[in-house]
């Protein structure tokens, strides 16, 4: 999938915007706080139908409106044109349509556009907590397998209830405890199974991507623990269910996975440099875009952020190589530093477009600005 145009109205800093895009490589630049990093966001919103940085919807408003729209025009591999639109009005629902047609679920639409984005905020998958790293795995599973986002739904779902009779201060019927712990045992064995099968195809990938930007100087992996492993989730919830009312929330279950970063045998949270720590999240992403490209029947876009920070010169060749080469689709990058931008595009020679970010406007920079 390509997208080939795109129109913004109001979204954050970025009042009026029309662009029309490369199939191959766009490269944004500009300096920090000009709107970079929400003009990929906004592509980020048509694939995800919410915003990368910001959960809330109405503080994507440009301050002095009272709507935002951003409207794309993808292209699929076989020449049918997209249209997907998204518009908000300050304290009303957002609008997701598809072809002039609103979605009635927004989940429906996650997966069609599927997307991978590397930006600085990847620093929390290794700094943050283990909500971080789940997050990440629902985000790659949830774009090519319909029934884990909903077994993902229906578990939350029922994670909310069994937590708000955790908390009651009267005596709860064992049977209104079961019917949501069947249903969170049903759902996160689901949940559980498909994440184990995810991370065992995903660790080779992303060892190989890590191993060809460092050029193997070191070994990394990643693994999966989960309460779900070693005995019924059920039976662990009931088992659970006296210590949980004392606190007040589900102590176990799926919620509480967690997904290993290892530099070595230990923690890279631990053991790792900035460049270290730098290249592990590159590859991870990478490795991310490579996976859905295998799984799915569309190739992802690519948005990449700020990605040299941090890397010493042979890891960002090692990248620019990456990069320039055949096996991405439709990139979007953007870098304060003009010398990177201007290395990837002499290797990828003529099929790109350079776009100047100043105060909230974008403009296509010429064959003699470039």
């Amino acid at each position: 999938m390509i997208l080939k145009r795109i129109s913004i109205l109001n979204y954050k800093n970025l009042e009026q915007v029309e662009l029309s895009f490369s199939p191959k490589l766009n490269c944004f630049f500009g300096q920090n706080g000009m709107g970079k990093t929400n003009l990929l966001d906004a592509v980020y919103f048509l694939s995800f139908c919410k915003s990368a940085g910001n959960p809330i919807d109405s503080q994507n408003i440009c301050h002095d409106a009272d709507f935002f729209v951003i409207q794309g025009f993808y292209e699929a591999a076989d020449g049918t044109p997209e249209e997907i639109y998204c518009g908000m009005k300050r304290r009303q629902k957002k609008q997701f349509k598809r072809n002039k047609k609103e979605y009635t679920r927004l989940s429906d639409h996650i997966g069609f556009l599927p997307l991978v984005m590397v930006s600085p905020a990847d620093s929390e998958l290794i700094a943050g907590g283990s909500d971080e790293r789940r997050r990440f795995m629902d985000v790659v599973i949830s774009q090519y397998d319909k029934e884990y986002l909903d077994a993902l739904i229906r578990y939350n779902k029922a994670l909310v209830q069994r937590n708000t009779l955790l908390k009651s201060e009267q005596p709860v019927e064992e049977e209104l405890f079961l019917v949501w712990e069947e249903m969170m045992a049903q759902a996160g064995e689901v949940v559980f199974r498909k994440r184990e099968a995810f991370i065992r195809e995903f660790i080779p990938i992303f060892q190989s991507f890590y191993s060809f930007i460092s050029q193997d100087r070191e070994k990394v992996g990643l693994s999966y623990d989960s309460h779900a492993r070693d005995a019924s989730l059920l039976e662990v919830l009931k088992e659970s269910r006296a210590r949980d009312q004392i606190m007040g929330y589900s102590l176990r279950g799926v919620h509480k996975d967690e997904l290993n970063m290892l530099l070595g045998d230990f923690p890279i949270k631990r053991e790792g440099s900035q460049g270290q720590n730098k290249t592990y999240l590159v590859a991870l992403k990478l490795a991310q875009f490579d996976f859905l490209k295998r799984t799915g029947t569309t190739v992802p876009l690519l948005l990449l952020e700020d990605i040299f920070g941090k890397l010493d010169a042979s890891r960002v060749e090692q990248i620019i190589k990456l990069v320039a080469g055949d096996s991405f689709g439709q990139i979007f990058i953007t870098d304060t530093n003009r010398e990177h931008l201007d290395r990837i595009l002499h290797k990828v020679g003529s099929d790109y477009k350079m776009f100047r970010v100043e105060q909230g406007t974008v403009a296509e920079m010429k064959e003699e600005e470039a």
